[in-house]
């Protein structure tokens, strides 16, 4: 017979009963998502815990427990934020704790925004090492919001002039005509992830007046051409949706004391069938170039509900099988 597992004891001090009711959660509940997601059992009394699991996995939870009560301090935990810290002691985490303390902090009017996860920290490290960056991968990773946090602090460290956000819309591009409105409110809907972010690290108001005075600037990507950006911090989200030769046009306006971001996601491209994303192709042609970064995001790195990790890996799973289908009927045939 196999013997039973020691429980994994520790205990969080200083003890406070405001800090730990917000650590557990209403209910309890913030320790049961733990429970659940890192499939151990969490005993405590007040602040004395035993955790029943894989030693590796206790392990973990305890430094996931000590960071959370960490927060405490200053922050009202809710479920979304323990989803967060859970995300970041994944598999990749657990083998190497100390690189899972986030080690960049920018710095927004709302507060401070951090990146969560080796690739989130990964990814702000180059935007502010590099003029180019892309952040490619599958929505909930991350990419459009923190690049917007790193164009925000820029902004608030008096770094670039600017914002441009830039966006090839592509139920739209230059059929904006149908739309009601000035080119501004034509391009609104598509842009609305990046003015969310906007509202929530520098205020309604605020956003509001940096637009009047063009400090923040919303472009289609057809309006671009013929530009040069100086002391500008750009951001072109949605660029699978971009053609080679607007991909080719937007890289080539950078300036002086200019930092680009550019997102996508090569897996859910709108463009005309036949015509190559531009995205996808920049991953080539640039491949190796100094002084540009690339960062991808994978279904673990997901941000968001842990369904939403589910569904992207659902599909990939799904569209890997079609295409080895699709191989051995041309082979077959």
């Amino acid at each position: 017979m196999n013997a039973p597992i020691e429980p994994h004891r520790f205990i969080l001090e200083p003890f406070e009963a405001r800090r730990f009711a917000n650590l557990c959660g209403q209910f309890d509940e913030h320790l049961r998502l733990i429970e659940q997601r890192m499939a151990i059992e969490i005993r405590n009394r007040g602040n004395q815990f035993e955790l029943i699991g894989e030693p590796q996995l206790t392990s973990s939870a305890e430094q996931l427990l000590r960071r959370l009560y960490r927060e405490t301090k200053a922050t009202e935990l809710s479920p979304d934020m323990v989803h967060l810290f859970l995300q970041e002691s994944s598999l990749e985490a657990m083998e190497n704790p100390a690189a899972a303390e986030p080690s960049v902090t920018l710095r927004t009017r709302k507060g401070n925004i951090r990146p969560r996860g080796l690739n989130q920290q990964r990814y702000v490290k180059e935007i502010l090492a590099n003029d180019i960056n892309f952040g490619i991968g599958p929505a909930g990773t991350g990419k459009t919001y923190l690049a917007v946090a790193c164009a925000v602090d820029a902004l608030e460290r008096e770094q670039v002039r600017r914002i441009l956000l830039v966006r090839p819309a592509v139920e739209a591009g230059e059929k904006l005509g149908f739309l009601p409105g000035d080119l501004a409110q034509k391009i609104d809907p598509y842009l609305r992830p990046l003015y969310d972010a906007l509202y929530e690290m520098l205020g309604f108001e605020h956003v509001a007046k940096l637009i009047e005075r063009q400090v923040i600037e919303i472009a289609p990507l057809a309006y671009m051409r013929g530009r040069t950006l100086n002391n500008s911090f750009i951001i072109l989200d949605e660029s699978q949706n971009t053609t080679v030769e607007q991909m080719k046009m937007f890289l080539t306006r950078i300036g002086f004391g200019s930092t680009a971001v550019i997102t996508g996601d090569i897996t859910q491209v709108d463009l005309p069938r036949g015509t190559k994303s531009g995205l996808a192709h920049v991953i080539e042609v640039l491949d190796g170039v100094p002084g540009i970064s690339f960062t991808h995001f994978k279904p673990k790195d997901v941000v968001r509900h842990p369904l939403v990790q589910r569904i992207v890996e659902a599909y990939e799973r799904f569209d890997s099988k079609q295409q080895d289908k699709h191989e051995g009927n041309r082979h077959n045939g």
